[in-house]
């Protein structure tokens, strides 16, 4: 029997609570799960992609499952699924907003490629509310940010903040 690999991609800018909650409940689901890092065109990055894969590796070691890698990827994401042999693409979903996005995505890869499925997971109830966006806002604002990321993200995202200025103060 083939070995069924998934991927699960996003830019992680920073990793959140709800991507490792993806993450660990993925992983369950495929023999090995591949989380793409790479960079949406749309979004502006607090953190360089090799930063942001170098943050995602260090937290998913802490899963401690040897069936999840981290790979960087700038293509289509149905031609980095077709690169890694993945013939699923995990998405998590928070809410109706992102279920819209994600289903226009999902029909759009399937044009492109359909042999790759999506398969959603919804996030778990409390963290549904997490988006790394939010998550920067919150910190370039001087606000808490220790219950959406682990604490070594959060000291990455403050000594960030640090570096390029926090607003409104």
């Amino acid at each position: 029997m083939a070995e069924r690999i998934g991927v699960y991609p996003g830019t992680f800018d920073p990793i959140t609570l709800g991507h490792m909650d993806i993450i660990e409940r993925g992983a369950k689901l495929v023999d090995k799960l591949i989380i793409g890092v790479t960079t949406n065109i749309a979004k502006t990055p607090m953190f360089g992609d090799d930063e942001r894969i170098a943050m995602v590796r260090r937290e998913v070691a802490s899963i401690g499952n040897s069936n999840i890698e981290v790979v960087g990827f700038n293509s289509l994401l149905v031609d980095f699924a077709d690169e890694q042999n993945a013939a699923t693409v995990i998405r998590g979903i928070r809410g109706v907003t992102d279920f819209e996005y994600e289903y226009q995505l999902t029909g759009m890869n399937r044009q492109l490629n359909d042999q790759v499925e999506t398969v959603f997971l919804m996030a778990d109830v409390e963290l549904q509310p997490i988006a790394s966006r939010l998550v920067k806002e919150i910190a370039l604002y001087g606000g808490d940010i220790h219950k959406f990321v682990t604490p070594a993200v959060q000291d990455e995202v403050v000594a960030r903040v640090e570096k390029v200025g926090r607003k409104g103060g």
